[in-house]
């Protein structure tokens, strides 16, 4: 298993009328969780798409537990649950500053090859840096 953790300050703009951070604002928080634990493999998203694979979202499920509200440090931990195949999983867990957890969710994007617009396979690269997690 693969873990990472980045945090996010909460925006004013991000919160509804009744000061939590609006539902919809977490699908960028996990965008961000991904991308940043991406990067810390050595495999920024830039990369893939440079080299000609895409990675769209399948599949988006939350659970929110508690709001979290404007000025809230986040910490966003963002886990790859099992070696990706031409899907890869991830999981989330959004906690406060206390370490109470507020959101729970998990994305499955699909890896796509830009020239055929078909699935493919992960990235042999990707597949070796995170072998070590997984052995």
């Amino acid at each position: 298993m693969f873990s990472h953790e980045n945090t996010v300050r909460v925006r004013y703009a991000e919160t509804d009328r009744m000061g939590y951070v609006y539902y919809g604002t977490y699908a960028q928080y996990f965008e961000v969780g991904r991308v940043e634990a991406l990067r810390s493999l050595g495999m920024p998203y830039r990369r893939m798409e440079e080299e000609g694979v895409m990675l769209p979202v399948h599949d988006l499920s939350v659970r929110y537990h508690k709001p979290a509200f404007y000025d809230d440090l986040l910490t966003v931990r963002t886990i790859i649950t099992e070696m990706p195949t031409v899907r890869i999983r991830f999981a989330y867990e959004v906690r406060n500053e206390v370490g109470v957890l507020l959101t729970e969710a998990a994305t499955t994007l699909i890896f796509i090859d830009r020239a055929t617009n078909r699935p493919r396979r992960a990235p042999e690269d990707l597949l070796r840096l995170l072998k070590p997690f997984f052995t």
